[in-house]
């Protein structure tokens, strides 16, 4: 078995070894390359949201109320909280009616230690519209709008809004009802358990769709990265590096899927033991593999602070870092 994994080091000392499993597919599903278990099956998280975020588009609410690439690529992102994800955040509830009490998903602190070390010190009080999930939940409450479905409760199972998006997670990853696993998000909307290799697929079909919502979902994510994750992350900084040659999301718990339109490949990956510092050292690692194998330039500068994180202290200090060891196995 092909074995790829971040190590964890402090002060020269192998700390921590973290296993991590991939599949990466064509459009077709067969795999490509992979490490550890590309069959695991596990919850999809946040890098489904461009899935749930398709019937806003398709359904005709994005061009009802006005929503352009920012918004969609919000609606795609898991936002670091900036001032800017927050009032776009809100501007997308006013375009639709809607209020900020409405939005199913709770406070939280924000992903992006800057914003959530400001607003600790400012003694903000934290609301549900600095979710990473506020794009996400303001498009849900769109698409409610726009149908004429109950706002009440949208987030749920059953409700029209999370069919429609289960719809789609459905046909994109051609699995069938009974082969996806339903939950609930850490935003309280519905979250799909199901196995990296249909996760990678969707993914590649995505890269590459000419289907016109999926195309301009992708397009605005590309264009707008800063909307996706925010300041630093890792989501905004590949994608900027990168010039549209990889669409990128991450996923809470080591979750992290790519679509690399030039090769009609997808990515997923899921670091075992849920460490989320894992995921984009293993994310580049494997970004950069493919492309060597395949002969594809792929442009990722200055990514490094990504592809080796550095370890500190609490006064700052480095003292370690985090690096991907080990290779895919190619088909």
């Amino acid at each position: 078995m092909s074995t790829l994994t971040i190590e964890a080091l402090r002060s020269g000392l192998v700390e921590s070894v973290h296993a991590v499993s991939v599949a990466v597919v064509d459009t077709e599903g067969t795999l490509v390359a992979q490490a550890g278990d590309p069959g695991r099956f596990t919850w999809w998280r946040s890098a489904a949201k461009p899935f749930q975020a398709l019937p806003l588009v398709q359904d005709g609410a994005a061009d009802h109320y006005g929503f352009g690439p920012r918004e969609l690529a919000l609606a795609c992102g898991s936002n670091s909280s900036e001032p800017m994800h927050r009032a776009l955040a809100a501007s997308m509830l006013r375009a639709c009616g809607c209020e900020e009490h409405q939005l199913a998903c709770g406070p939280h602190p924000p992903l992006s230690l800057a914003v959530a070390d400001e607003a600790l010190r400012a003694g903000v009080v934290i609301t549900p519209r600095w979710s990473n999930c506020s794009g996400k939940h303001a498009g849900m409450l769109a698409l409610a709008r726009h149908h004429g479905w109950a706002t009440q409760g949208y987030e749920r199972a059953g409700h029209p809004v999370q069919e429609r998006a289960l719809t789609e997670v459905l046909r994109w990853t051609s699995q069938s009802r009974d082969a996806v696993r339903l939950g609930v998000d850490g935003c309280t909307a519905v979250c799909f358990a199901l196995s990296l290799r249909a996760m990678a697929t969707s993914y590649a079909r995505f890269g590459i769709s000419t289907e016109p919502a999926a195309r301009r979902l992708r397009e605005a994510m590309v264009a707008h990265p800063e909307m996706v994750a925010g300041t630093g992350r890792p989501c905004t900084d590949i994608m900027t590096a990168a010039r549209g040659a990889v669409v990128v999301k991450v996923g809470a718990d080591g979750i992290y899927c790519a679509a690399l339109p030039a090769l009609g490949l997808g990515v997923a990956l899921k670091v075992e033991d849920g460490d989320g510092r894992c995921s984009p050292p293993a994310l580049l690692s494997v970004l950069r593999q493919v492309a060597e194998r395949r002969g594809l330039s792929l442009p990722l500068p200055g990514l490094g602070h990504h592809e080796a994180p550095v370890q500190r202290t609490t006064r700052g200090e480095p003292v370690g870092e985090l690096r991907a060891t080990g290779a895919l196995r190619f088909h």
